[in-house]
């Protein structure tokens, strides 16, 4: 078990490395990043073996499937971070770019330039691939980071953090740069988030339950990773075979992940013509459809949904069903019950489109696509960091830009104010 005084000396050595990398040159990273695209493949068996260990005690433990699918690393898996990483080498250095300039009557320029947000710690569980996410674009940004990864993935996280030391060293770059807390105890979280002097930043990755604790506890200042209770909504102008596509891709495409659709509504205008054709292809694909009274009267065999019901991430081949009388009651659904994450409008009215664009409040709203592109490497990020869904001081996928902040830049020739 990991002392807690451990706990604060890797978060000091993250901040001392933080002093480095802010001054640290795109060359310079992107040599540690080209190491890592080439380390990785090559240690894909023992990255593989050290996951299987993670989900052989999963399975003893009792996780759920949807939690399996989540841990699992494959080759496939892997060659997946690859490419992640080879995208943010492409991805322009966002350090010292410059946002605004201007001269003032008084002579002074004053540029408003971006920097790095210095040391970030990274809270998370299930999913390894966050590891090579969370440190990559972190270090481009010129941050260090302190990760602390869930304990059903302490295998595979720690053998991704040897793999990230090894490019750091071969780059030239302070292999403290990325720290990694590998006690499973959970008094080293709380530890973690009193280290204000150490810390810039918290970002937790995970159930809503260690999201709330964290935001309670922390003495960090703290951009939350929110779930995702997302909604399509089917419009009477809809085109239904478009919609039927659109519906399945949300809900089944990838159900255990946060931007998958949790709820369906539809106009009551076209919900008996619209919901046996969905369901029928739904229900083939094993997802179990929860409903109100009217969607009930059109569909067999659909569990009764209860409020809880529209309020809950299933991240699971679950589906809840509401018909509504229009946009409007659509709108004031999914700001009520929703999550602020994702939600889609499928119609061919400009005019009920720009109406829920603009209506709709969360980080990302869509007229006739699917909810599944809220993706930093779909939204041409490169990998994320998450997906906020508050509104400081990043919303929406967490790319390069979200993990710097600014700094003012003044030159003067002997000003001084009166």
């Amino acid at each position: 078990m990991m002392r807690l005084e451990e706990v604060k000396k890797k978060a000091n050595a993250a901040r001392a490395a933080a002093g480095v990398l802010s001054l640290a040159s795109t060359v310079q990273k992107n040599r540690f990043l080209r190491a890592l695209a080439r380390r990785l493949p090559k240690e894909t068996s023992s990255l593989l073996a050290a996951n299987k260990r993670d989900l052989r005690q999963a399975r003893r433990a009792g996780l759920s499937r949807v939690l399996l699918e989540r841990l699992s690393l494959t080759p496939e898996r892997i060659r997946q971070m690859v490419r992640g990483v080879e995208d943010v080498v492409r991805l322009p250095d966002p350090i010292g770019e410059l946002i605004r300039e201007e001269k003032r009557p008084n002579g002074l320029l004053i540029r408003k330039v971006r920097v790095p947000l210095g040391t970030v710690g990274i809270i998370y569980e299930s999913r390894p691939n966050v590891t090579i996410d969370s440190a990559i674009l972190c270090l481009k940004a010129g941050n260090s980071v302190v990760l602390r990864g869930g304990s059903e993935a302490i295998h595979s996280n720690k053998a991704l953090v040897e793999v990230l030391k090894k490019a750091l060293r071969e780059a030239g770059l302070p292999q403290a740069s990325v720290q990694f807390i590998d006690s499973t105890d959970r008094k080293a979280v709380a530890e973690l988030l009193r280290q204000d002097d150490s810390l810039d930043v918290i970002i937790p990755r995970g159930s809503q339950k260690l999201i709330e604790y964290i935001r309670k506890n922390s003495a960090v200042p703290v951009i939350a990773h929110g779930e995702g209770n997302c909604h399509v909504y089917v419009d009477d102008s809809a085109d239904l075979a478009g919609a039927e596509e659109i519906v399945f891709n949300a809900k089944v495409q990838r159900p255990s992940v946060c931007n998958a659709a949790e709820k369906l509504l539809v106009h009551r205008a076209i919900a008996a013509r619209f919901l046996p054709r969905v369901a029928l292809r739904l229900r083939h694909a094993h997802v179990e459809l929860r409903g109100d009274a009217d969607t009930r009267r059109i569909l067999d065999g659909v569990v009764p949904a209860s409020e809880e019901d529209w309020m809950k991430e299933y991240l699971d081949l679950i589906l809840a069903i509401k018909i509504v009388d229009g946009v409007g009651e659509a709108i004031s659904h999914i700001n009520t019950y929703g999550s602020h994450h994702s939600d889609a409008i499928v119609t061919r009215s400009k005019e009920h489109g720009e109406r829920f664009l603009r209506e709709v409040d969360s980080a990302a709203v869509y007229v006739n696509a699917s909810t599944r592109f809220t993706d930093g490497y779909e939204f041409g990020l490169g990998a994320e960091i998450g997906i906020s869904t508050q509104k400081l001081h990043a919303r929406g996928p967490m790319g390069l830009e979200e993990l710097t902040s600014v700094k003012y830049v003044v030159r003067g020739t002997g000003q001084v104010r009166s």
